[in-house]
């Protein structure tokens, strides 16, 4: 099991090697995500909890970090 848990982690570091922009991309597009919903489904589960916008800091702070260290 942390063999298996390593060679994914190494994967998954050199996947992110290459492309050191795309978590921070995808948390710009999940706080996007949430804009939209707050303007047409105000009332839905997702645009009350503001689950994309924290998600998608939370995303982009991490791919920041990522970026860096590698």
């Amino acid at each position: 099991m942390l063999k298996k848990l390593s060679e994914l982690l190494d994967w998954f570091s050199e996947f992110l090697a290459y492309r050191k922009g795309l978590l921070p991309i995808t948390g710009i597009l999940l706080v996007a995500a949430n804009y939209v919903l707050r303007l047409f489904a105000a009332t839905s589960f997702l645009a009350t909890t503001d689950l994309f916008l924290h998600l998608g800091v939370v995303v982009a702070l991490l791919g920041v970090l990522l970026a860096w260290a590698l």
